[in-house]
């Protein structure tokens, strides 16, 4: 399995005085999930941003697969408010395989006729994930992908994303131990 994501000695922060981390390093292959864990503040979503490189880094690299794919933690702020969910998928992805891909995470293909507001932020969350699996990406970034699902369909939508690894690594954030520690073949704190 080759590697989808490098982090080398990352280092940053919004000011010099006050790093969020320093000589950050790891990697993920295809086939892994590696969760970052960390309290509120602690960079987990500033190191997506500088995976995606909408930030730089003070110091080190990040080398990323060309075909990443992610889910927000707020599904509203993912999706357009005036355009169908499936009009929006179909701008970014094939819809190929749509229906098993519907059917792995318990999402009603009715619901993609409609406009964002009009679902449930558990059945817009699961949206977004059917819009990032339908990418086909090598790099799946995860940040808080199941809070807005309750625990039924939580367990569901990880057992789904697990069981697509062997086309892609997931980069999961999760303030939920238990789940990093169910799905994760490494747990790595900030």
């Amino acid at each position: 399995m080759h590697k989808v994501l490098e982090v080398q000695e990352l280092s940053f922060g919004y000011t010099k005085e006050k790093l969020l981390f320093e000589n950050l390093s790891f990697s993920l292959k295809q086939g892994e999930i590696k969760a970052i864990v960390g309290e509120s503040g602690a960079g987990k979503s500033t190191l997506f941003e500088l995976v995606l490189k909408n930030l730089q880094p003070l110091h080190g690299k990040v080398l990323q697969s060309s075909k990443i794919s992610q889910v927000f933690q707020d599904p509203y702020s993912s999706f357009h408010p005036s355009y169908t969910l499936l009009n929006q998928i179909q701008d970014v992805a094939s819809l190929e395989n749509l229906d098993s891909v519907l059917k792995s995470i318990n999402l009603e293909k009715e619901l993609l006729y409609k406009l964002p507001h009009e679902l449930s932020g558990g059945q817009l969350q699961r949206a977004s994930i059917v819009r990032a699996m339908l990418m086909e990406p090598e790099l799946l970034l995860l940040d808080e992908p199941t809070s807005a699902l309750d625990n039924v369909i939580q367990l569901e939508v990880m057992k789904n994303l697990v069981s697509h690894l062997d086309t892609m690594g997931i980069l999961l954030i999760t303030h939920d131990m238990d789940l990093a520690q169910w799905c994760a073949d490494e747990v790595i704190k900030i």
